[in-house]
Parts: C-alpha cells; structure tokens; sequence
C-alpha cells in the first residue's frame, strides 16, 4: 500500500508541483529547498487522520493558514494537498483544498475522494451549504462520514515520520510531558519502547535482538542492550560494552553516543507499523561507511510490511547505493518564488551520468546544490 503521486499547491514555499512516487523516494536538494515541508504533506494528511488528530488541529499546529499558504500564493489562493493511492490493488485519490474564514479559522473549500476513478465523496455538499459550519472539519477524519473511503483514512493514519534528536532521548523530564506515542523527535522514544516490553514482550524481545546485532556492526564494542526502569519508574537503555573489568562497561542511554541513539531510533522505525515512513537526514551522526548501507538495511527489514520510503538527504554516501534507480529521486530547486520538483531520470544529463558509471550522489547532489555555495570561502577572508 502506497502513495502514488503528489499534487501540491500553494502549500509553503510550493506554488505548484505534481509527481509520480515509488516504493521507495530519496529526497535531494539544497537546505531551505523545501524537503522538509514535502514530507510535511504527509504528515499533515497523517494528522488529520489520526483519531488525536483533526483538521483544525493540523493546521493550527503549522501556525494557522497564513504559514501554510505560499507567500507567493496568487489565484486561486486556496491551499491544495491531493494524493493518488494503491491501496492492495484499488486505486483510490483524495483531493483537500483549504482556506480560512474572516476570523482566520481553517475552512474546507473543497473535499473529494476518487475510487477507480469514481467520485465517492464531494464537498461541499447540500448539507455543508445549509450549515457552513461543517466545513470546519473534513470527512477523511470522521468516522461516521468516511465510510465509503476508511481504508484512505486508515492508510493515511499510518504515516510515520522520524528525526531522531538525541538529546532529547537523554532528557528524561521529556518522557512524562509526552504520552502520545507521536513525537517523531524521540522525546517518548524510551516510553515507547517500554510499553511494548509490557505489552507485547516477546515481540519487543525479538525486536531488540535483532537491533542489537546489527547495531554491533556499527558499534562493535557492544554486546548487550537492555531496558529497564530505575527507581522514579522512568525507563532507560542499558548497553554492555566490552571492558576487561567486569560490569565496568555498563552505560545508560545517556552516555550513547549520538550516532548510536539515532541508529536505534532508527531500526526500531523501520520494524514498527507498516505505513509510509518518513525519514529526514537518517545520515546525521554515522560514519560513511554506515551510511552507504542504510538504503539497504532499512529496504530489507521492510521487505515483509513492504511499507513505503521517503528519506530526505545531504549524502553522497547514502545515495551510492547501486540499487537506486533515477527514478526514486526527486531533486528541488528553489527559484526566487517557487520551488521546483524533478525527478532525477527525467534529466538526461543525470541519466547520461547514470550510464556512464557515475554513482546516483555524485550525479545528482551537485545539481541540488545551493547556487555559488563556493562564494562561502570568500565571505570570512581577510
């Protein structure tokens, strides 16, 4: 199940872009390019979705319309976030345009849904024109109107993004102010973890298992991990590392060190949920050699779920892998008002690149650079 393409307009520094997606999308371009605020249209369609959730608090929660809107927003002025769907083999499509009222309040402008090509949904509807007020929420979030498309809904609730912040992990005020489950920043990562050890023990067992071999390859030194809660009921990471002194080589998760924190925020991503996975930067933090392997890694422990993968990027090491094809690569280019959306194979520079032998980092990323990043040398000198 997976997001096929992606029509966005006036949606942040978007004023119009529509895609084709894979399984798989590596995301390139120069920072403030707007790879953040793509994935971030998933993520809203997440929020809306999700049974916390809702369309005033989706948008609320971005700073209202006006932070939404382009500022470069023309005619029309609403915000547009449609997506195409494969749903286990029913193509469905929902489409979201949005604006707000005289009070700045969120209001739908327009809500369809497609199945096969068949409309299933149209908004407003006669009952919205007799009460207006029920624009203030969309059907995909209701459930006693989205019958007719639940598994859009449902799919769409599944979205799961994650941009591990170290320290947070190792702030342990954080995990009582978060009890969502639903900070990507891995602020409740720890509780997370501890409420499937209660749950679901042998499934957690086998997953950190399989988390612990392969974080030895990239930390060697540790043999062990474990969870346990201390004396206020807080959990906290246990790692073994090799010592001569016996016991000597205990460390808590705050003495991790970032590249190890963020791999295991990671691994246990790719094996939690089988919605789309929204990964920015995955890079940060590890060692190239690393790096180059994480298309793989995380492509194999998700081969099972076959979830879909989006996965924001800087590296030239992550993108040398040999299995990314041209066309899982979108590249962003920003201009004085838009930003512009390519993907990488309809470039036939990249594509002549491509044939020639040149890895997918060091054909793409220096066509997603920022224009004369090389005046930077110039701009401290004496």
């Amino acid at each position: 199940m997976r997001f096929t393409k992606v029509f966005l307009q006036n949606w942040r520094n978007f004023l119009r872009i529509e895609t084709n997606l894979s399984e798989r999308m590596f995301v390139v371009g120069p920072n403030a390019s707007g790879k953040s605020n793509l994935l971030d249209a998933f993520r809203f369609l997440r929020d809306i979705a999700e049974p916390r959730g809702g369309f005033q608090q989706a948008v609320q929660s971005r700073g209202g319309v006006s932070r939404l809107r382009s500022l470069h927003a023309r005619r029309p002025p609403e915000v547009i976030v449609d997506v195409g769907l494969d749903l286990d083999g029913t193509s469905w499509r929902y489409r979201l345009a949005f604006g707000q009222d005289n009070v700045r309040r969120p209001i739908v402008k327009e809500e369809r849904v497609w199945k096969d090509n068949t409309v299933v949904r149209e908004r407003p509807d006669e009952r919205d024109r007799e009460d207006p007020a029920r624009l203030g929420q969309t059907h995909l979030e209701q459930v006693n109107s989205n019958q007719a498309f639940r598994e859009v809904a449902a799919f769409c609730s599944q979205v799961r993004y994650l941009h591990i912040v170290p320290q947070l992990i190792r702030d342990p005020e954080r995990y009582a102010r978060n009890e969502s489950g639903q900070d990507p920043y891995g602020g409740d990562f720890l509780e997370q973890l501890a409420r499937m050890q209660k749950e679901q023990k042998r499934t957690f067992d086998s997953r950190l298992r399989r988390i612990n071999d392969a974080l030895r390859v990239a930390v060697p030194q540790l043999k062990e991990l474990r969870l346990e809660r201390d004396e206020t009921g807080h959990p906290h990471l246990r790692g073994l590392y090799e010592h001569w002194r016996p016991d000597a080589g205990w460390q808590s998760e705050d003495q991790f060190s970032d590249g190890t924190l963020r791999l295991l925020g990671l691994f246990w991503a790719t094996l939690e949920g089988a919605g789309p996975l929204l990964l920015e930067e995955p890079e940060l933090s590890l060692h190239e050699a690393v790096v180059r392997h994480l298309p793989p890694m995380i492509w194999r422990a998700t081969r099972k779920s076959r979830r879909q993968l989006f996965i924001a990027t800087h590296s030239a090491s992550l993108l040398s892998d040999s299995s990314i094809a041209a066309e899982e690569v979108l590249i962003l280019r920003p201009t004085q008002e838009d930003t512009i959306v390519t993907v990488a194979a309809d470039s036939e520079e990249i594509r002549a690149l491509l044939d020639g032998g040149v890895p997918m980092g060091e054909a793409v990323l220096p066509r997603a650079a920022p224009a004369q990043s090389e005046q930077l040398l110039f701009k401290f000198s004496d």
